[in-house]
């Protein structure tokens, strides 16, 4: 049985007006960025549809720009964030 670790995920741009700055999350050792995302997705409500897979979103971890296939370690931060920001 996996250990369950605990991260800090954020939230950019249009992203952050709709879920709030950030949030402590647990999850599995060992979990992806995409099985983070379909985990929040889960939830229903906001996260569900802010988060949706039909959304083009980019992620990073530790403020590294980061793939779905990256696992994510015990006391990371992940920010999601719409392709575009700032402007």
């Amino acid at each position: 049985m996996s250990a369950e670790i605990n991260i800090t995920v954020r939230y950019f741009a249009s992203l952050r007006e709709r879920l709030g700055a950030s949030e402590n999350f647990a999850i599995t050792a060992g979990t992806t960025l995409g099985q983070l995302r379909d985990a929040l997705i889960a939830r229903g409500g906001a996260h569900a549809d802010a988060l949706a897979r039909g959304r083009a979103l980019r992620c990073a971890l530790n403020q590294v720009m980061a793939d779905e296939a990256t696992p994510v370690p015990a006391g990371a931060e992940v920010a999601f964030f719409p392709p575009v920001t700032g402007g």
